[in-house]
């Protein structure tokens, strides 16, 4: 269910960059979360720059979506690591980065049309029991 998205000014970074960022944030979630690759998902929203304001050029913002019941030590070190990226690879100031961790309710979010309350119930079950 990892999901990631890279809000960015349209035409702001190249091809290169941002293919590595989906690349490294997709290995990343990977690794914090300890889920298999195949379950990331990494996407790059690109907006015009008269869309964006306040400094929005150097201004990156991420939201990466997680399973409610996720540790919060683990959503702080995915939170600090997509910073790291941004900062790498794009190039933007430390300071201006902004992310969100959203949380969604197991019974909220779906694989292959089922609830991940059920798809995932055993994996959940234990992430509770610590």
């Amino acid at each position: 269910m990892p999901i990631a998205h890279f809000h960015l000014v349209d035409g702001a970074y190249s091809a290169d960059q941002t293919r590595r960022l989906l690349v490294e944030a997709s290995t990343c979630y990977s690794e914090v979360l300890d889920s298999p690759i195949e379950r990331v998902r990494a996407f790059v929203v690109r907006y015009s720059a008269s869309d964006v304001a306040v400094s929005g050029l150097f201004a990156p913002y991420f939201t990466a979506i997680v399973l409610a019941g996720r540790p919060v030590a683990q959503r702080q070190e995915l939170a600090a690591r997509f910073t790291d990226l941004v900062v790498d690879i794009l190039g933007a100031p430390r300071s201006a980065v902004r992310g969100q961790i959203i949380e969604v309710d197991p019974v909220n979010w779906f694989i292959a049309g089922e609830a991940a309350a059920g798809v995932r119930a055993g994996e959940i079950a234990s992430r509770v029991s610590g």
